[in-house]
């Protein structure tokens, strides 16, 4: 909105007097400019709304929103404050006030705002769980049990109802009363074993020892594989340091066919963080683990937290590799247990086992990436081109614009050797040109694509350009030098060649063939020194 459309509508309002009809007008315009975004505008308008009415909540509502933006709390509070009392029978502005309170933590305040807002909306639960919360932010005790027997009267005693009740009578040091409400709720489901053994635990903790385990004996009797009672006793055991009583309860549960997987996992890692604790004696651990698995089991997780833990504890690959190809067993697509089988198999020169490996994750993990490249790799080192090119262009397919970059260039750069192999040179530097797009910097394929050009006397610009990048990277590898020194004898730089296989002959590697950067030494010798 224009400032001169505003400064006339300010002087109509001046000369045509304070009637609603004027008041409606700017309040009218002031929504429109706030819907176009000219919220200063807006904000002016509505500040002259009050001026013509003083008593407009809507004008007040509207402009606590803004000073709140304008992070000016205390005059947004008395606001919104204002607009409520104008208009406490409208449902947004009490629900505003209240959470404005609640920002500022002033609990007190809200709570009677919550109340009014909810004697007129009995629908609203919601209400209730808030006035739950604010009761015992101010420690309004008695309150916060009031509003959850509201919550009871609506929907029915529950378990999450009664334990609230509890946990704030125990706080109360009301034991007695604590006590009593689960009770009343066990003796509603007296078939729920999992209410019983909640009673027991309430009497356990509150301190009726002989109660709790007159209550736990009655459970295991009608089900001796309640997990809740054979955790709760074995609490209690390991608190009164009862070590065998403790460790027989803790297989129980660990065997326990009705014990979910998440809490044997849970339970396992509570007796891991003690082992550790006691000094790491992994001796118990293992024979729990074993026992476990040993039973039939429903997913793969117990065997990837085994081997975890072995691997933590640096114990042999190959006793490590047994449980994870349980886990492979178990769950064919889990990649994370593949490729650490992969990386074992790998150690140990078996490039048989990683392309069987491999093979069977192209059919569970069709899009990983990874398993193409070992497969590939694998093959290439078997010396079976065919195989290994076949695998990595079945490898590009997966390609995506997020894959690794420096997966993706090596794939290139091994189908670019192995295409050079096979003479195939076009698309041979078709796929180093790929390489390179991925990762610029990849160092083996600007070394190979460069000699493989130098080799072919073509485009030796370029090669230098790209050897030199090498050189620069590594000036002590060997390999990179003699490349670069034979590029430039190539150029007809025989000076600056020999410097260059100087330095790559005081670098070499004993232990491999040299026999061809000796033969470029003496070729590049003998142009030099003519």
């Amino acid at each position: 909105m224009k400032k001169i459309g505003l400064s006339l509508l300010l002087l109509l309002s001046v000369t045509t007097g304070y009637g609603q009809r004027e008041y409606d007008q700017f309040f009218l315009e002031a929504m429109m400019q706030r819907q176009k975004g000219n919220n200063d505008a807006a904000f002016d308008l509505l500040r002259h709304c009050l001026e013509i009415n003083p008593d407009a909540p809507e004008a007040y509502y509207f402009l606590a929103q803004y000073y709140n933006a304008l992070k000016d709390g205390e005059k947004s509070l008395a606001y919104i404050q204002k607009a409520a009392a104008l208009d406490p029978d409208n449902a947004t502005y009490m629900e505003t006030l209240a959470q404005a309170y609640i920002r500022q933590q002033d609990y007190e305040a809200a709570i009677p705002v919550v109340e009014k807002i909810y004697e007129r909306d009995k629908e609203r639960e919601d209400l209730l769980e808030m006035l739950f919360q604010l009761y015992q932010q101010v420690g309004d005790f008695d309150s916060a049990v009031e509003v959850l027997n509201r919550i009871e009267a609506i929907d029915g005693k529950s378990e999450r109802l009664s334990v609230a009740k509890s946990e704030i009578y125990t706080r109360q040091g009301n034991k007695k009363a604590a006590i009593a409400e689960i009770k009343a709720l066990a003796e509603k489901f007296p078939n729920d074993g999992n209410y019983q053994a909640l009673y027991g635990e309430t009497l356990m903790m509150n301190g009726q020892l002989k109660k709790a385990l007159k209550v736990y004996d009655k459970i295991l009797k009608d089900e001796p594989d309640n997990n809740r009672v054979l955790m709760s006793l074995r609490t209690y055991h390991q608190a009164l340091g009862h070590r065998e009583i403790a460790d027989s309860l803790t297989e129980r549960v660990l065997l326990n066919r009705n014990a979910t997987i998440d809490e044997k996992i849970l339970l396992l890692r509570q007796e891991i963080s003690a082992s550790e604790n006691a000094g790491g004696d992994s001796t118990r651990v293992l024979q729990l683990f074993d026992k476990i698995l040993k039973q039939p089991q429903t997913d793969e997780h117990m065997a990837i937290l085994c081997a975890s833990y072995m691997n933590v504890k640096k114990m042999p690959k190959d006793t490590i590799a047994t449980v994870l190809t349980k886990a492979l067993q178990l769950a064919p697509d889990n990649s994370s247990a593949r490729l650490q089988l992969i990386g074992y198999a790998w150690e140990a020169d078996d490039m048989e086992r990683v392309i069987a490996l491999c093979q069977d994750a192209r059919q569970y993990n069709p899009d990983e990436m990874a398993f193409y490249y070992y497969q590939g790799i694998a093959y290439y080192r078997r010396d079976s081109l065919d195989a290994a090119l076949s695998t990595f262009k079945n490898g590009i397919g997966v390609i995506k614009e997020d894959s690794d970059p420096a997966i993706v260039s090596d794939f290139y750069a091994v189908m670019g050797d192995i295409l050079h192999q096979k003479g195939l040179m076009k698309e041979a530097y078709e796929a180093y040109d790929s390489c390179l797009q991925w990762k610029d910097d990849n160092m083996g394929c600007l070394n190979n694509y460069a000699y493989f050009l130098s080799e072919s006397g073509e485009q030796l610009a370029k090669a230098e350009q790209m050897s030199f990048k090498t050189v620069k990277a590594e000036p002590k590898n060997a390999t990179y030098l003699d490349t670069y020194a034979w590029i430039l004898y190539m150029l007809g730089r025989y000076s600056e060649a020999k410097i260059y296989i100087d330095q790559a002959l005081q670098n070499l590697d004993e232990s491999i063939d040299n026999s061809v950067i000796q033969e470029h030494a003496e070729k590049i010798k003998q142009k030099a020194n003519q």
